[in-house]
C-alpha cells in the first residue's frame, strides 16, 4: 500500500473502551470502525492517537454536580458544558485503547481532559480555548500541513479536532466511514454544517485507500 506523502498525518481520536460497546459512554457500533482505522493507518507515515484521560473529580462528570443528570448542561467560565456519565478515568480499563486497535506505528499519544476544571474535546486545544495540548507544535515541527481525522465521536471530539486543525492552518479531511457519532439532539448534522463552513473536506476511506 502506497504511503501518503510525507507532509500528511492521521489523527485517530479516542478509540477507547469507554466509547465503544460495553463502555461508560458507549457510542453505538463504534467498535465496527476499528478494522478500517487499522487499515487506514498503514497508509500514513505519521500517526497520532488521542486518549480521553479524566481525573475522578472531573468537571464534566454529571455525578460531580448535585441534582444533575448526564446530558444536561451547565455554564462554566469558558461556556456551556455538557455533563457526561463518568468515563475514561485515568488508568482505568475504560480509558484504555480498545484491544482491537492495532497501530504499532503511531508515534504520539495526546492525552486530553486531564485538567480537573476544564473539559477537552479537541486534540489541539482544551475547551477553555487557551490551553494547548502541544499537538499543533508537534505537527509543525514535522512539517505536516495536511491531516486526516478518524475516530469517536464524529460530532464531538472529531469535529472539535477538525475545526481546530483548520484554525491552525492544516488542510483537513474527516474520513466519515471511519468515524462514529453520538448524535445528541441533532449534534451530528450541526457538526457537519460547522465543518463544511470552515472548508473541512468530508471524504470516505476509499479516497485514501484507492
Amino acid at each position: 500500500m502506497q504511503k501518503q506523502v510525507k507532509r500528511t498525518a492521521l489523527i485517530v481520536v479516542d478509540v477507547q473502551n469507554g466509547f465503544t460497546p460495553g463502555g461508560s459512554l458507549a457510542v453505538a457500533d463504534a467498535d465496527q470502525i476499528i478494522p478500517l482505522i487499522n487499515q487506514l493507518a498503514l497508509s500514513f507515515e505519521h500517526v497520532v492517537l488521542t486518549q480521553d484521560w479524566h481525573p475522578e473529580q472531573h468537571i464534566s462528570f454529571a455525578e460531580n454536580h448535585p441534582n444533575k443528570m448526564p446530558f444536561e448542561t451547565i455554564e462554566l467560565a469558558y461556556g456551556t458544558q455538557v455533563l457526561w456519565p463518568k468515563h475514561c478515568v485515568q488508568g482505568s480499563q475504560d480509558a484504555a485503547f480498545h484491544p482491537e486497535l492495532n497501530i504499532p506505528t503511531a508515534q504520539l499519544i495526546i492525552r486530553k481532559g486531564f485538567h480537573q476544571d476544564i473539559d477537552s474535546y479537541s486534540a489541539f486545544m482544551e475547551a477553555d480555548r487557551k490551553t494547548p495540548t502541544g499537538l499543533n507544535g508537534y505537527l509543525k515541527e514535522h512539517q505536516i500541513d495536511t491531516v486526516y481525522i478518524v475516530g469517536i465521536a464524529t460530532d464531538f471530539c472529531v469535529a472539535w479536532t477538525a475545526l481546530d486543525a483548520v484554525h491552525f492552518g492544516f488542510k483537513t479531511y474527516v474520513v466519515e466511514d471511519a468515524c462514529k457519532a453520538i448524535d445528541l439532539n441533532g449534534s451530528l448534522q450541526q457538526a457537519w454544517q460547522e465543518m463544511r463552513a470552515k472548508g473541512i473536506q468530508r471524504i470516505q476511506s476509499s479516497t485514501v485507500l484507492s
